[in-house]
């Protein structure tokens, strides 16, 4: 087990006592370290020592004396020093299966580790935990935790997961609210597995559970068009979304009068789907959800208008482009059409059909720098929404960002946040 330094900090302790970049840390005060929770618990104290190895092998001793709550200035290439758990179920829904073959080795990884559940909020199936794990869970109190439920009826959590162990999930959610750890979860909704009165069952086990249980997330299987020999899986009609917004709003309304807030929410894609309005911002509590997709359009779209709203002077600049993906396209367009007309600009949204994974997958994220190029042809600028690219500047199909510089015949831009992107149009 070993900590890959990824960076020192200037002027700090660890710069101090001479520990460089690409250096890798060994130990604290003897003992081998897991991650970088362990790690915080170990240099707690006001003297440290520290087994560090260099690029060389060469190992050595250093003893740091410090304040008990100042930090060393270590960065690590990642918060698991020894293997990161992986998933071993065979969910029927399994993005990751649908990869097509041949990419970068990350994009094949399922985690199913509970440290980057906490961390992270990555979503975990709890299958993999040893008791051993529940106790650290437990002890260190690593609260809250990202929970994948999909069904809490045992039989179909084992159906869709290939796991006859999947079924033992709602003990072990009470172990851990019973000790204190407060829960997110995640329902990955498939039709004729978990939706229906299945879903009832799901949504009723754990409104049972609230506080502890803070949110329920319902989003819908993702189906690219690499399945072969995979089990057969189909989207959701538009009148079958729509019984499913029907249904989850009125659960939202009885949640509201009773806790004050919805506590289940959809994936945005059920609205744009149901071709239903997306609920006001009120109605997602503070969002906590936003990484798993849940009020991420609700959200684009209230920080576009409040950006809009705030500018004094509107400026026609050089068009632009941004690329989006086909199910955000017809809420987002209007919104520029109304800036061009204060304008007299003529930016503009581009659908992009998703050629690499299917026309199926329809989300801006999920878009690739192929598929991008081929949408915007020869325009002389386009802004790129952050969200397609990771943070090492990769898209999906794994061409870099220097390279789609390259082959665009014009000027490249990124916007992270909708407050970003009005910036740029209005220059």
């Amino acid at each position: 087990m070993q900590g890959i330094i990824s960076a020192v900090r200037r002027n700090s302790l660890a710069e101090l006592a001479g520990i460089k970049a690409g250096e890798k840390l060994c130990a604290v005060n003897g003992t081998a370290v897991r991650d970088i929770i362990e790690l915080s618990y170990l240099v707690a104290d006001e003297k440290v020592a520290l087994t560090i190895e260099d690029a060389a092998g060469t190992v050595r001793q250093l003893v740091i004396e410090k304040y008990a709550d100042e930090e060393l200035g270590l960065e690590f290439e990642a918060a698991v020093f020894d293997k990161v758990t992986t998933c071993y179920n065979n969910c029927v829904f399994c993005f990751v299966d649908q990869m097509i073959p041949g990419m970068r080795e990350t994009l094949y990884v399922r985690d199913d580790d509970y440290r980057l559940s906490f961390l992270y909020g990555n979503f975990i199936t709890l299958t993999n935990l040893q008791e051993a794990d529940f106790e650290r869970i437990i002890k260190t109190h690593m609260s809250p935790l990202y929970v994948s439920v999909h069904a809490t009826r045992p039989e179909v959590r084992c159906q869709m997961m290939h796991n006859r162990f999947a079924g033992e999930l709602m003990e072990k959610i009470h172990k851990l609210v019973d000790a204190g750890i407060s829960i997110h979860t995640q329902i990955v909704c498939c039709p004729g597995y978990n939706d229906g009165e299945v879903l009832e069952q799901t949504y009723n086990d754990l409104l049972a559970l609230v506080p502890m249980v803070e949110t329920m997330a319902v989003v819908p299987v993702g189906i690219t068009k690499h399945r072969e020999n995979l089990t057969p899986m189909r989207l959701f009609s538009q009148g079958e979304a729509a019984a499913i917004v029907d249904k989850v709003t009125k659960w939202q309304q009885e949640c509201r009068e009773k806790f004050g807030k919805s506590f289940i929410y959809l994936g945005d894609e059920f609205y744009l789907l149901a071709e239903r309005p997306l609920p006001e911002a009120l109605w997602y509590d503070g969002f906590p959800q936003i990484e798993n997709g849940i009020g991420l359009s609700r959200s684009f779209l209230d920080e576009w208008q409040e950006a809009v709203a705030k500018i004094t002077a509107f400026t026609a600049g050089e068009a632009a482009i941004i690329p989006v993906g086909t199910s955000a396209y017809r809420i987002l367009q209007p919104l520029l059409d109304g800036f061009n007309r204060k304008a007299g600009s003529k930016h503009r949204f581009i659908a992009v059909d998703n050629d690499f994974f299917g026309e199926t997958i329809n989300v801006t994220g999920l878009l690739v720098g192929k598929d991008i190029l081929q949408a915007a042809g020869k325009t002389s600028r386009i802004i790129l929404p952050d969200v397609v690219l990771n943070q090492d500047d990769l898209f999906l199909d794994d061409m870099t960002y220097a390279e789609f510089q390259q082959s665009f015949c014009g000027r490249v831009e990124r916007a992270t946040t909708a407050r970003d992107l009005v910036s740029l149009l209005n220059k």
